[in-house]
């Protein structure tokens, strides 16, 4: 009898009921190059809910039913962020059995280091909501020396390397001014970490109630989404104007607030919880070199620097909350109503 394990199953896109609750999943055997992770802790990420609610779209129509990279295959383990220990190897595995791991949770293009990611862990093949995940032996990373906990660990894949990748393309430079959108999320609150530890001055949007926390985190001034006049707050917060946008919102901020940018400045967007579709005076663009770049998930040369930010603690996640793995409904819901500050962990 092959050993079975509980997951959390996506059998369509949809609502919360589209996701089963399962104790009978089967647990693979790992083949040539593989490993099977025990997960310890899981993380939650907007592409969850998104890939969950198909509401990707594709590009001949926006508003059709898609993952990420499009149609989905059903049933779906979901969930790209995975710590745990390796407790089978296959073939050619390396010598990982016992290991604590941090799992990249992308498959690239090629193997260059700044290659595409072409699939993603929880979306192309099955992922971390489930007490076992299969994985390449190559993309489980020996973490075992790290002073993160397993939560903490569970934190960095999706969120800390989308915001690696953001600064990265962004060219990022020690004193430079960081505009940071939707600064209590989970990849807000990696960039205002990693562009502090930068060495950047952080300016973060965030509500009131979470200014304390995000401050806490690294940022030099916060703008209060809820006081109004968002772009009047940036304006003083930098008055010699801005050297980079990390946007995750999108929506209408975005044409409100490109103006700030100096000249050469660099707008990265990663997101548009705010809205996909906005409007933008192009002239504002191209009169002063301005530069709109589009960053989705990381290469493996940024997560290698991510797994040594783990090795050694450089950076410490924030843990808004944990949940067992069977109350993951829950933690959705509290994901999507956004009143945390930081990244909500599921424990199988």
């Amino acid at each position: 009898m092959p050993l079975r394990t509980t997951a959390a199953v996506l059998v369509r896109h949809g609502g919360p009921e589209a996701l089963e609750i399962r104790t009978d999943w089967v647990v693979p055997d790992p083949g040539p190059g593989e490993v099977l992770v025990e997960v310890r802790a899981a993380g939650v990420n907007n592409t969850d809910l998104w890939t969950r609610q198909g509401a990707y779209g594709t590009a001949a129509d926006p508003d059709a039913e898609a993952g990420w990279l499009g149609p989905l295959a059903f049933p779906r383990v979901q969930g790209g962020d995975v710590g745990g220990v390796v407790v089978a190897v296959g073939q050619d595995g390396g010598d990982l059995l016992g290991r604590r791991v941090l799992v990249d949770p992308a498959a690239y293009r090629d193997d260059g280091p700044q290659a595409s990611p072409v699939a993603y862990l929880g979306s192309e093949s099955d992922g971390g909501f489930a007490g076992y995940v299969l994985v390449a032996a190559d993309h489980a990373h020996d973490v075992s020396d790290s002073p993160l906990s397993d939560d903490e660990l569970a934190c960095l894949p999706v969120a800390y390397g989308t915001a690696t990748r953001m600064l990265r393309r962004a060219g990022l430079q020690q004193g430079e001014t960081v505009l940071v959108t939707g600064a209590s999320g989970g990849v807000g609150i990696a960039l205002v970490q990693l562009a502090a530890a930068h060495g950047a001055h952080v300016v973060a949007v965030t509500s009131s109630d979470k200014a304390d926390a995000v401050q806490g985190a690294g940022a030099r001034q916060t703008v209060l989404r809820d006081a109004g006049d968002v772009a009047g707050q940036v304006r003083r917060a930098a008055p010699r104007g801005l050297h980079v946008v990390a946007d995750v919102v999108g929506g209408p901020g975005l044409a409100a607030l490109l103006p700030l940018l100096v000249d050469d400045g660099r707008w990265v967007i990663a997101g548009a919880i705010a809205g996909p579709v906005v409007e933008l005076d192009l002239r504002r663009l191209y009169l002063h070199s301005l530069r709109m770049i589009g960053s989705s998930m990381h290469t493996s040369e940024d997560f290698a620097a991510l797994v040594e930010l783990a090795r050694t603690g450089a950076v410490r996640p924030l843990v808004a909350d944990t949940y067992p793995l069977t109350r993951i409904h829950e933690a959705q819901e509290r994901f999507a109503a956004a009143h945390h500050v930081g990244k909500l962990v599921l424990h199988p």
